[in-house]
């Protein structure tokens, strides 16, 4: 094709040159019959003269009607700013007949008051079938440390990603992405015992119903993705927020991994 192309642009180079001494002799037109070149090649020369070639010039981009006046916003990094994530406002109710609920120190507990803004949680999708569980009024994250118990954190680490899975019985079951026994691999779950205290991940079963939440949506929302910091680099308390880290209302030690 390349050389196809090469040929004809010098058989077009050479017929300008030859149609301009001829007008400037003559001043008139030659005749179609008097062309020397076959007819084959007058075809391939007429449609190859038809084509047009690109220059450096760029093109007017035409905006769509419909297209938004202003574009999104960027960091400088090229990350875009605007909310991106689908996500939903839920209550988690427990097959122990609790509420998930966090305090505004961070505290995590049951609750039996289904009309309290303690409930509310952001469910953000952060994966595949992974979410990010956080309190509507606190602001924090749940996550699960090394030792299955869970707090309350300001920053988003990966100890606050938790799988998603539905059970057999149609409850959700949330599992740490982080950690798990090491001997069996069995996965440790966010659990709510009777009385609505929260359980240690690792003793906490898949099969048993604190383990179960059913999540009953408020309404969807679109959220920014958050920003993933380091384990290492997380403070899991302040010394205003109390005890976000609780385990039967036993307060866990702040220094634990």
């Amino acid at each position: 094709m390349a050389a196809i192309a090469s040929s004809l642009i010098r058989q077009k180079r050479q017929a300008r040159e030859s149609n301009s001494e001829r007008l400037s002799a003559s001043k008139r037109r030659a005749s179609p019959s008097k062309d020397p070149r076959s007819l084959c090649e007058r075809h391939f020369l007429g449609v190859f003269s038809k084509v047009r070639f690109c220059s450096g010039k760029k093109r007017p981009v035409r905006r769509r009607p419909d297209a938004p006046s202003n574009p999104p916003q960027v960091s400088r990094k090229g990350v875009r700013l605007e909310p991106q994530l689908k996500g939903i406002v839920t209550r988690l109710f427990s097959q122990q007949g609790f509420y998930l609920q966090m305090h505004p120190d961070g505290t995590i507990d049951g609750s039996k008051d289904e009309n309290s803004d303690y409930t509310l949680f952001n469910l953000i999708p952060v994966g595949l079938r992974v979410v990010a569980i956080q309190g509507v009024k606190a602001g924090f994250y749940i996550g699960m440390n090394g030792e299955g118990f869970l707090y309350s954190s300001e920053m988003f680490t990966p100890e606050c990603k938790f799988k998603e899975s539905v059970f057999e019985n149609y409850y959700v079951i949330y599992s740490s992405t982080v950690y798990r026994q090491q001997e069996s691999g069995r996965a440790w779950f966010l659990g709510l015992t009777k009385e609505g205290q929260v359980m240690k991940g690792n003793r906490v079963k898949k099969t048993k119903p604190s383990s179960h939440f059913l999540p009953r949506p408020i309404e969807v929302c679109m959220y920014r993705e958050p920003s993933l910091h380091d384990i290492e680099d997380k403070h899991r308390s302040r010394k205003s927020s109390g005890t976000p880290t609780m385990n039967g209302g036993k307060a866990v030690n702040q220094n634990a991994t």
